[in-house]
């Protein structure tokens, strides 16, 4: 079953003469459970796709629809909650708040919801645990490595149970080790607890984690790849080559 469905999913930018299309007409699907990486060109529309996927964005044309609940005509509340609590987003510069600690920053979406204070660190607490940083749940970030910052944002997605997780360029502000570390645990997150992750990245090597890459070029899909564990990473290089890094 497709957890996530665009149809035409259009952005255009600016109006006229000086108007961008972003992306022009994409028509995705993606299954629940399904670890998929998004890639293609520097200005292909990759981070534009994500964050219409989130409902960061409105569209100009087309529609996404999570779980089949059409979001792009949703009031601004209605987008808010169903962002709060199906989806879960993981950025490229961790975005945790410097003086909380690491189960502060990931109990904090729940804590917002009205989930009682001791409830909400009982559940980031489990997660932080779950990605090995039991023993640094009261270090706050300046205190934690990049890869251990990021584990603590990929607790904060997870700890309202989403069905989705978004994540733009997780690995790309770590270490080649770090940065493995990231996609495992991603795809952790998918098989072992049956999340859908859809992820940015230009690194054939973490997006060779994944199970299917969506290419993107000019704002349109120009092919996918389902992937085989052994020789993905060369693979995704040859067609990145291809359709012109």
């Amino acid at each position: 079953m497709s957890l996530i469905q665009t149809e035409n999913l259009t952005k255009i930018y600016g109006s006229g003469e000086t108007a961008v299309t972003a992306l022009d007409h994409v028509g995705i699907q993606v299954k629940e459970g399904e670890f998929v990486a998004v890639m293609g060109p520097s200005g292909c529309g990759k981070s534009t796709l994500l964050h219409l996927l989130g409902g960061l964005d409105r569209p100009s044309e087309g529609g996404v629809s999570i779980d089949g609940t059409a979001i792009a005509d949703m009031k601004d509340d209605d987008l808010t909650k169903l962002r709060r609590k199906r989806i879960g987003f993981v950025f490229q510069f961790y975005n945790l708040i410097p003086v909380l600690t690491a189960v502060e920053n990931a109990a904090l979406p729940v804590t917002l919801d009205g989930v009682k204070p001791a409830e909400a660190r009982k559940r980031a607490a489990e997660w932080l645990e779950r990605f090995g940083l039991g023993d640094r749940l009261n270090s706050r970030p300046d205190q934690l490595s990049g890869g251990q910052q990021q584990r603590v944002a990929v607790a904060r997605a997870l700890v309202a149970e989403p069905a989705l997780i978004l994540a733009d360029e997780p690995t790309g502000n770590l270490d080649t080790r770090s940065g493995d570390e990231i996609a495992s645990l991603l795809r952790q997150v998918t098989k072992e607890y049956g999340r859908t992750v859809v992820m940015v990245t230009h690194d054939p090597r973490i997006a060779a984690y994944a199970d299917r890459i969506i290419f993107l070029k000019d704002g349109k899909v120009v092919d996918e790849t389902q992937l085989e564990r052994m020789g993905a990473a060369e693979k995704i290089a040859n067609k990145m080559k291809e359709i012109g890094d």
